[in-house]
């Protein structure tokens, strides 16, 4: 069979579309991750920068935040003191560099404590029925109590600490982790995978363990951020009312506390703590938010 070709002569074959357009640039992997998920890059960055600064607080111009000045107290935001100065002459520039490293550990502590203890009671919990009926008893009265109150109630009973105040807020915080897992476990009890398991004659610590525990990651994630931000607010509300961490130790309720009584003529002392608390908790809320809709199949962003 003869194929025929068409004749050529002053003739040029009109190219094809994909040769006339310029090549289309791939985006990167990050830059898809940041376009479909903006509100965790921000809350991510930001997050990363006050982690950064409170690790290299010593390399930022800072000065002993402890050092006691009287001569130079109360004096205003200049070149040399950017924040001014307190009423014992103290670097508040310096005392606010330093007290983030306060908030964020205990934000991080008890995120990271109240997860894993309520992950293990709500497991627990979701499984056993008659574990339940004590347990989620026993979270119920303590999750009637004002967190605050209860979180004062800790600390009068205990000495002023950072350790101290990391476990009176978890207490606090380890219900609301607790009864999340347990929804999440009886959820999952019905699926039939888990039920198929069971029927095989598979063991409790391998079902919880395999089929139970890796869909808990994700709600008990979205949940650890904002118990990081709620911790922060605590702790700093505690310092402020003299119940949380020793008035010796530059946090940033501490440095609240200590400025409000000059708040009408000095408004800088207790700005400045309070303008960074407030932007921390803005930015693990904003990654907590972004993660949320990241793992929800039905709030995810598509492109």
């Amino acid at each position: 069979m003869s194929t025929t070709t068409l004749p050529t002569d002053g003739f040029t074959p009109a190219p094809e579309l994909a040769d006339v357009l310029p090549p289309r640039k791939e985006r990167s992997r990050l830059g898809m991750f940041i376009h479909r998920h903006p509100t965790i890059a921000v809350g991510g960055f930001m997050v990363i920068m006050f982690i950064l600064m409170a690790i290299f607080a010593p390399l930022l111009g800072t000065v002993d935040p402890t050092a006691l000045a009287p001569a130079k107290r109360t004096r205003a935001p200049s070149e040399i003191y950017w924040f001014g100065t307190d009423m014992l002459g103290r670097d508040v520039y310096s005392r606010v560099i330093y007290g983030s490293r306060i908030s964020l550990i205990i934000g991080f502590a008890v995120a990271f404590l109240s997860a894993v203890i309520g992950l293990f009671i709500g497991l627990i919990s979701g499984f056993i029925r008659s574990v339940d009926a004590v347990v989620m008893r026993i979270m119920d009265g303590i999750m009637s109590i004002p967190s605050i109150l209860l979180a004062i109630a800790m600390m009068a009973l205990t000495r002023a600490s950072v350790e101290n105040v990391i476990i009176a807020i978890t207490i606090a915080d380890v219900p609301r982790v607790s009864r999340l897992v347990r929804g999440v476990v009886l959820t999952l009890r019905e699926q039939p995978y888990v039920e198929a398991a069971i029927a095989s004659g598979t063991r409790m610590p391998t079902i919880i363990l395999k089929h139970i525990l890796p869909n808990t990651f994700a709600p008990v994630l979205v949940l650890a951020t904002f118990l990081c931000a709620s911790a922060m607010i605590a702790e700093a509300t505690l310092s402020f009312i003299g119940a949380g961490t020793p008035p010796i130790v530059p946090s940033w309720g501490n440095i609240m506390a200590e400025g409000r009584a000059l708040w009408q003529v000095k408004p800088y002392i207790v700005f400045f703590p309070a303008l960074f608390l407030s932007i921390t908790v803005l930015s693990v809320n904003l990654l907590g938010d972004g993660m949320r809709d990241a793992l929800d199949p039905r709030m995810a962003k598509r492109i």
